[in-house]
């Protein structure tokens, strides 16, 4: 009786706790890596703390976020960054769409398709652009080759902001639109086919079928894609920062037409040294990309919804 009323208490015991000794490894680790990170650069940006400065850090409150407001290059990068944002996003989440179609159907040698289109998602990011810059050369670019042949001039890409928000929206187009077709192939294969099949007999043609049926059912896929593509095109760096290599690469371009906020906060804060304000930019940043995120959320929910 004794035995059992052991094992009955380990039991209750086991059922109550062993839940919350499953998930702290993970809160631990979000901890550690996560919120204590995100507080103190929090703290770090009510502080003027430059390394050049002899007297150390002290506290200045929102001193930085006051200037970081008033200043012009500040919101140069975050006009930069939201235009990136609109030609990188939307081309990815349609492009990916009409991929995830086209390997969904029966064809020859689709697997390795399959595999091919995340390939430039594996590749270095370094890699990508130091090749997507030499495309894109005003001299020597194949891109210019290509548009010389049939009349329409070279272009200096990295001169304008337009023809360089573009080159750099090809850049990350490029290498992360394999990545959502693959999340939208897979929701395609859990279709049932006989809601194809009944389409096909009420005389849907393909194309009626692929925007009544497919899409509408992968309405979560397409949030979750969305949000995923806005968390990162919101903080590109590594593409603006090795389109124009050199001693000049942090401001993007000789007048900035191409510096993002990620780009901005890289050279306050490894260039200049100022982690106060680089950690007040990160902030700013930082609740700018989650209210773009909730943005293109409620903008994707109400296209899905009408």
């Amino acid at each position: 009786m004794v035995l059992m009323d052991k094992t009955t208490r380990r039991h209750r015991w086991d059922t109550k706790f062993s839940p919350y000794a499953y998930v702290t490894p993970y809160f631990l680790i979000f901890g550690v890596f996560g919120l204590f990170p995100l507080l103190y650069t929090i703290w770090v940006s009510l502080q003027h703390r430059n390394l050049l400065d002899e007297g150390g850090a002290y506290l200045v409150w929102f001193d930085n976020y006051a200037t970081l407001f008033a200043d012009p290059y500040f919101w140069n990068s975050m006009g930069n960054t939201l235009s990136l944002w609109m030609l990188t996003t939307v081309p990815q989440i349609l492009f990916a769409l009409g991929i995830a179609a086209l390997l969904n159907r029966k064809v020859r040698t689709r697997t390795l398709f399959r595999m091919g289109v995340i390939l430039p998602n594996i590749t270095s990011v370094a890699a990508v652009t130091i090749i997507f810059a030499q495309l894109f050369g005003r001299d020597f670019g194949l891109v210019n080759w290509v548009l010389d042949l049939f009349g329409a001039g070279q272009i200096d890409w990295q001169a304008g902001t337009a023809t360089s928000h573009i080159a750099i929206a090809v850049m990350v187009v490029w290498r992360w639109t394999g990545y959502h077709a693959l999340i939208f192939l897979a929701s395609m294969q859990a279709i049932s086919p006989s809601l194809y099949e009944a389409a096909t007999l009420d005389g849907a043609s393909g194309w009626q079928q692929f925007w009544r049926i497919t899409v509408p059912l992968l309405r979560p896929q397409i949030i979750f894609t969305t949000i995923i593509a806005t968390t990162g095109n919101m903080r590109l760096l590594a593409e603006p920062l090795l389109f124009n290599p050199g001693a000049a690469a942090a401001t993007g371009g000789s007048d900035r037409q191409f510096q993002t906020a990620a780009l901005y906060l890289y050279e306050q804060g490894f260039t200049k040294y100022d982690f106060g304000y680089s950690s007040a930019i990160a902030v700013v940043l930082a609740i700018a990309t989650i209210i773009v995120a909730g943005f293109g959320y409620l903008v994707t929910k109400r296209i899905q919804t009408d």
